[in-house]
């Protein structure tokens, strides 16, 4: 079978899904495995179609199953504890009620340096509800503001594995890639708020409604500091543990090694599962069950939905559609644009932002002499382009697109309108920031 047949069949089920999706209303999970079997069936005829989903859908769970069961648990006891009521209501009385978004965004940027965007918004996905039933400000809004702000810094910054990884292949200054990256993480934050906020202000995007009933809280609510307690720490720890790594002192002593071991996200998230169980007055075990019982069911559909997005990831990735493209792109000599759009086709081929910097990365490194790409400025600009690259587009088949779907309580049709739409408003905006500096820097 042709590439040109594979990239149709590609676009196809892309196409397939978001119809299934969206418009016959199928379940997410139905949809993401049909339109995977048929695309394994049909492009990968050589191969072992039901290894490939299996591994897919393991290897999604492997990576972020564990965060999002620990963060349900989170979520759901500051939900019935009223936490999340008390640290809104603490926030917005510093902020004001108009500047709810703003707020959300800001701490959301500051929270996805040291992060993983995925770790960030399940921690946050109910500061988020809070904030939007108490400002009276519409879901989505709030919602994809926390989210885009997340993933602004997950794409640019190499306190992150894809551009970390990335700035080991080039051998770009890690120091400078941090400023640079949190620099132009900036406009890609920004334009993505006033996309979000001018995409969601008709009154069909407020879906506050549906979390009326949930934030309702009888009794007396818990300090702030308390409810914070179960955020912050497991955030802190990740921060201890992405900086020790970068600064490569992770194995320097007993102590650097337990800062490291608690600094991983599964261990920081399950000490901040230990600590939010303070806020239960009665710590009986069966309240104790029942909290977590509710968390596993809010977090069940969620896993089996982010699998089956990993899942159609694998199988688009095995078509080789993805690696075709960036070679055929290298023989153009566009300069910085190369790297943008490797980085942007392989992102919107098989969904993980991770794999599609350092995939780009593999691919610039004999090319950046070519390009006139090759000095220390140059790594730092491919690199920041590769990370802009890797911005667009997440949609069905992007694990973090149905972390934000799902627990944030919003349609995937929603989602994909709004959230979608605007990570391609950030991938354009950073190029076109790194493309007039290189005016100045190259």
């Amino acid at each position: 079978m042709s590439i040109l047949t594979i990239s149709i069949l590609v676009l196809l089920s892309i196409v397939l899904i978001v119809i299934l999706t969206s418009v016959t209303k199928l379940n997410a999970f139905a949809s993401l495995f049909l339109v995977s079997l048929f695309l394994a069936v049909i492009a990968l005829p050589g191969k072992n179609v039901v290894e490939i989903l299996k591994q897919g859908f393991g290897s999604t769970m492997a990576s972020i199953g564990f965060l999002i069961i620990f963060g349900a648990i989170i979520a759901v006891v500051l939900e019935k504890t009223g936490g999340a009521i008390s640290i809104a209501n603490y926030i917005l009385s510093k902020t004001g009620h108009s500047r709810a978004a703003s707020a959300m965004g800001i701490t959301g940027f500051i929270v996805g340096l040291p992060i993983f965007c995925d770790s960030g918004y399940i921690i946050m996905s109910g500061l988020a509800k809070s904030f939007s039933t108490k400002a009276k400000v519409a879901l989505p809004f709030i919602a994809f503001v926390l989210a885009t702000a997340l993933y602004s810094v997950h794409c640019l910054t190499p306190t992150h594995p894809g551009a970390l990884a990335a700035s080991g292949i080039l051998e770009a200054n890690i120091g400078m890639l941090i400023l640079l990256g949190t620099l132009f993480a900036i406009p890609a934050a920004l334009s993505a708020f006033f996309w979000v906020k001018w995409h969601t202000r008709k009154d069909t995007y407020r879906e506050t409604e549906s979390f009326k009933d949930e934030m309702q809280f009888e009794g007396e609510l818990p300090s702030v500091r308390l409810s914070l307690l179960p955020i912050v720490t497991p955030l802190v720890f990740i921060a201890i543990g992405s900086l020790l790594t970068v600064l490569k002192m992770s194995d320097s002593n007993i102590a650097l090694k337990g800062l490291a071991f608690i600094g991983q996200p599964i261990i920081a998230l399950m000490i901040g599962v230990m600590l939010s169980l303070l806020l239960l007055k009665n710590k009986a075990i069966k309240t104790v069950n029942s909290v977590l019982e509710s968390a596993i069911e809010k977090a069940g559909p969620i896993l089996i939905v982010t699998g089956a997005g990993g899942m159609f990831g694998l199988v688009i990735k095995e078509t080789g559609v993805g690696a075709y493209a960036g070679e055929f792109l290298l023989q153009t000599g566009l300069g910085l644009a190369v790297p943008f759009l490797i980085a942007s086709i392989l992102k919107t081929a098989q969904g993980s932002s991770t794999v599609a910097i350092i995939t780009a990365a593999s691919f610039i490194v004999p090319m950046l002499p070519a390009l006139g790409l090759d000095s220390e400025t140059g790594k730092l600009l491919a690199m920041i382009s590769m990370g802009a690259g890797s911005m667009m587009v997440s949609h069905a088949n992007d694990s973090y697109f149905w972390v934000v779907s799902r627990f944030s309580g919003i349609s995937s049709n929603t989602t994909l309108k709004v959230y979608s739409s605007a990570t391609i408003v950030m991938g354009i905006v950073t190029f076109l920031c790194v493309w007039i500096v290189s005016f100045f820097m190259l």
